[in-house]
């Protein structure tokens, strides 16, 4: 089986509140929310990723000095295993702005459940109400 490896990052604004974005219409695992975030590619690091999509699919900038390892997910899907470190960030400059169609929301780390997300996300949100 594949190994896939994806660097997350719960964004937490002043208020305490994590952004999440839904996955559009046409992607795999479509409606379902996740954190912002995406594939590693070939010699990057998962900071580096991390950076990388924020710009891409946010148009935020950040810094590797500002992600902060939290934990991780570990989790089998049909056609491949995901390993997915997952960063804190608290600052970055610009306004989150949905760049691929995706839905964005500010959610309260007691109100993540609320969310439908992908299996290996799940596990992540106990993790950040204890931690926020």
């Amino acid at each position: 089986m594949k190994s896939v490896l994806v660097s997350a990052v719960a964004l937490v604004d002043p208020d305490g509140r994590v952004l999440l974005a839904q996955r559009p219409p046409g992607k795999a695992m479509a409606g379902l929310w996740e954190f912002p975030g995406g594939k590693v590619e070939a010699g990057e690091t998962p900071e580096a990723a991390l950076i990388r999509e924020l710009q891409e699919e946010l148009g935020i900038d950040t810094w590797a000095s500002c992600l902060a390892p939290l934990t991780f997910a570990s989790h089998s899907y049909d056609d491949f295993h995901l390993l997915m470190p997952l960063f804190i960030c608290r600052k970055w400059q610009g306004q989150p702005v949905a760049r691929e169609g995706q839905v964005l929301k500010w959610a309260r780390p007691k109100d993540l459940r609320d969310y439908p997300m992908p299996a290996a996300d799940i596990p992540l949100i106990p993790i950040l109400r204890d931690w926020l």
